[in-house]
């Protein structure tokens, strides 16, 4: 990995400065952005609109702890006028990518610099220190839809009443989406708000929205869970008769398939209450392939599967 992450490093820096470092507009005259994970690919397009070239390097399903960069990477990153990524450490290796670019003039953005470090949840097992899935927590991404939305300002600025337009009906959209979201999970007495997952995904969602969340493996999927994590997270779903478990559509299903036939051989039924989708939306097209979508149907498993 580490070979790799060199190479695209060489030949990306060799690439850019063959480049002028101003910005390069395609032959249609628009920005062009490239996103790192989907989430931030469909926040960069409820922004943008049609005004800009939005190219996401991540597609449905791809987990971003684990994302290798390819050889057709470079080329869209070198063809980008803005970059917006994760930060936090969630694209893994692509951060050192990220940050040599800068130094060689090139913008590249994290979204996870708009929130107050304070009001992020650290772990002193992920190495950033901060779980870096702040995507969960609606307010969050309310703030960081501002703070993209003045970076596309700043990058294009004779767009910029477009831009501002743009994001002030996506923010009236998504507190309409926290509103209709909570009044779902009224329907889920507090002793059921308990949510066991593949991995540590969903603690912004927790603290948001009241709800005891437990992981299999740790904030990153490069953790492995063991023999013994299985043992005691079946234990303690015996112990608080958790009805159901779920799946991660970015991750594979056997983790959780494994805690299923530990708690069955201890003679207490769990379901597999469906997958949710943490890291990655869903297909391009559907409605779980937009942020808004996939919060929606994310919750209405949740609550369903532990009524």
């Amino acid at each position: 990995m580490k070979k790799i992450i060199y190479i695209l490093i060489s030949v990306l820096m060799v690439s850019l400065s063959a480049c002028k470092t101003d910005a390069k507009k395609a032959v249609n005259g628009k920005l062009n952005v490239v996103t790192t994970t989907t989430m931030i690919t469909d926040l960069l397009q409820n922004i943008g609109g049609n005004t800009i070239n939005v190219v996401g390097l991540m597609g449905s399903g791809v987990d971003p702890h684990l994302y290798k960069a390819s050889e057709g990477d470079v080329a869209k990153l070198v063809n980008a006028d803005v970059v917006f990524y994760g930060g936090l450490h969630l694209e893994g290796k692509l951060v050192e990518v990220f940050e040599k670019m800068e130094r060689t003039g090139k913008k590249t953005i994290a979204v996870s610099d708009a929130l107050n470090k304070k009001e992020l949840i650290g772990s002193e097992y992920f190495a950033s220190n901060y779980d870096p899935h702040i995507w969960f927590n609606v307010t969050f991404w309310k703030q960081i839809t501002t703070y993209v939305t003045n970076e596309l300002k700043k990058a294009d600025p004779k767009n910029a009443a477009v831009y501002e337009q743009n994001s002030k009906k996506y923010l009236q959209e998504l507190t309409k989406l926290d509103a209709e979201v909570r009044e779902k999970i009224n329907e889920l007495p507090q002793d059921k708000r308990i949510l066991v997952t593949a991995h540590d995904a969903f603690n912004y969602f927790g603290v948001s929205y009241n709800f005891n969340v437990v992981g299999l493996q740790g904030l990153s999927t490069a953790t492995e869970a063991g023999v013994q994590d299985v043992q005691e997270l079946s234990k303690f779903i015996i112990e608080n008769k958790v009805k159901a478990i779920f799946v991660e559509s970015s991750v594979p299903k056997r983790t959780i398939e494994a805690l299923q036939a530990s708690v069955t051989s201890k003679n207490h039924d769990v379901a597999i209450g469906g997958t949710l989708y943490s890291d990655a939306l869903g297909d391009k097209g559907t409605v779980e392939g937009t942020y808004i979508g996939m919060f929606k149907y994310n919750v209405t498993t949740i609550v369903n599967a532990l009524k």
